[in-house]
């Protein structure tokens, strides 16, 4: 039991449609609890009310008909005020007692038919002439009676003073007691159908109300999977200033990040051109001195193309709404490599048309997918395979040659940065780790693995867009 509380005050705390619901429905419990009370405490007051105002009138009616005969023994003038003083046991019952004379305090002297063979029980202390005096008793059966009594003083037919009475009037307070208990159920019953009700409209209430920001979550959906650069919509005017500033900082997200690309490139391209002054004058040194510094040229060139290209990469990871194609990039750079390998016949196998939408720059996707068709090409012997698919928001290009292929223990060596599986081919080093590096950037990843064509598979994996 308490682990199934801290779990439920643990999700109320994460859980905004859930604090909602659990406010509302404790509002609901805790209305319709008071309201109950409520009502059955005035309903009960009301009947109450009305019991004791039915027997005053009784005893109204008794002591307005009490008359003392000549023999100066009292009497009713006129019928009964109810039938169910006629009728045994009935439930209501009045008796009338001399209290004048101390011998005859206890001795009854009317009383109603209802009452059969049983008399009234009364206490000692009599109220005062004219007073109207509120108790209970017990009655026929051991049955608790509300009763009401009063003493008044009677003259005879004379007008002289003919003794002072007692009228007591009493009624089973089960007439109380059933009609709260039959009100109380069907008041139950109605509230807590009243009550479920409400429960229901709170769960919709609530379902409609937290709407809008399913369509934000929607829409900062869009903005991560790259379909759309800001959040686009129709929302509250409650959460417009939220939308805009989102937006804003998106904004201005982009301009830093561009700024930022633009500077490297101006940096880089400022680098370059004394690099290339510098390799210039190189080639007229005479020996080895010329030899390496056109070597330590070179490396500087390309780690600052190294460089620009991951500052290129991260930027556009930063950067909301950026995505392409990718067969149209895979088809240009196929074309490209047909060329490049035309003296050795190299054939490419491509996908047909595919609509698979990468998460990043084009220029970055070019990046990977150039060095590894390259890589690809130089090393088989006679093919190519290229395959797409994609499983969830991953993208998944394959390429497959039948060349020598890569030894496993090799594999992870020739992904760092300047290593290279065999001296003996034209090549720098740099490509697999720079598609490493790259598709690590995006959050993806780069396997090599043996071929079923027997040469070397590498497996990209990428972020796909919708």
């Amino acid at each position: 039991m308490k682990n199934d509380l801290s779990a439920l005050l643990a999700a109320t705390r994460s859980s905004l449609r859930l604090r909602l619901l659990l406010g509302t429905l404790l509002s609901i419990v805790l209305a319709i609890a008071v309201a109950g009370w409520a009502l059955s405490g005035l309903f009960r007051e009301h009947v109450t009310q009305q019991f004791h105002a039915e027997l005053r009138l009784h005893l109204d009616y008794l002591m307005s008909h009490l008359y003392v005969g000549g023999d100066g023994r009292p009497a009713l003038s006129g019928e009964q005020s109810d039938p169910r003083f006629e009728k045994p046991y009935s439930g209501l019952y009045w008796q009338i007692e001399r209290t004048d004379r101390r011998e005859e305090m206890l001795r009854k002297l009317l009383r109603s038919r209802s009452l059969w063979e049983v008399a009234l029980s009364v206490d000692n202390i009599m109220p005062a002439d004219g007073e109207v005096h509120n108790h209970r008793l017990t009655g026929p059966g051991g049955a608790m009676l509300g009763a009401v009594e009063r003493v008044v003083t009677v003259e005879d037919e004379e007008g002289r003073p003919g003794g002072t009475f007692l009228v007591i009037v009493a009624a089973d307070e089960r007439q109380v007691a059933e009609p709260v208990e039959n009100f109380s159920g069907m008041l139950w019953l109605f509230l807590g159908l009243f009550g479920l009700g409400l429960s229901v409209v709170a769960v919709l209430q609530v379902w409609i109300a937290l709407v809008p920001l399913r369509r934000l979550r929607l829409a900062l959906a869009s903005v991560r999977a790259g379909q759309t650069p800001r959040l686009v919509g129709d929302f509250p005017g409650e959460m417009r200033p939220l939308v805009e500033e989102f937006n804003t900082v998106l904004g201005q997200n982009a301009e830093v990040v561009e700024r930022a690309r633009t500077q490297a490139g101006n940096l880089a391209h400022a680098l370059k051109t004394p690099l290339s002054v510098i390799g210039n004058a190189a080639q007229g040194l005479p020996g080895e001195a010329a030899q390496l510094l056109a070597a330590q040229v070179e490396i500087a060139r390309r780690q600052i193309d190294y460089h620009l290209r991951r500052s290129r990469a991260a930027a556009a990871v930063r950067l909301p709404g950026v995505r392409c194609m990718v067969t149209p990039v895979l088809d240009g750079l196929v074309r490209v490599m047909q060329r490049v390998y035309a003296e050795r016949a190299i054939e490419f196998v491509v996908p047909s048309e595919s609509t698979v939408c990468f998460r990043g720059e084009e220029q970055d996707l070019q990046e990977m997918l150039g060095n590894l068709l390259d890589n690809a090409g130089k090393w088989a012997a006679r093919t190519v395979w290229v395959n797409l698919a994609f499983q969830g928001g991953v993208v998944l290009v394959t390429i497959d040659d039948d060349g020598p292929g890569i030894d496993s223990d090799a594999r992870e060596r020739v992904l760092a940065r300047g290593e290279r599986a065999d001296e003996s081919v034209p090549g720098s080093g740099l490509g697999l780790s720079i598609v490493d590096d790259l598709a690590r950037l995006y959050g993806g990843r780069l396997v090599l693995d043996d071929s079923p064509r027997g040469g070397l598979r590498v497996r990209l994996e990428l972020p796909r867009a919708e």
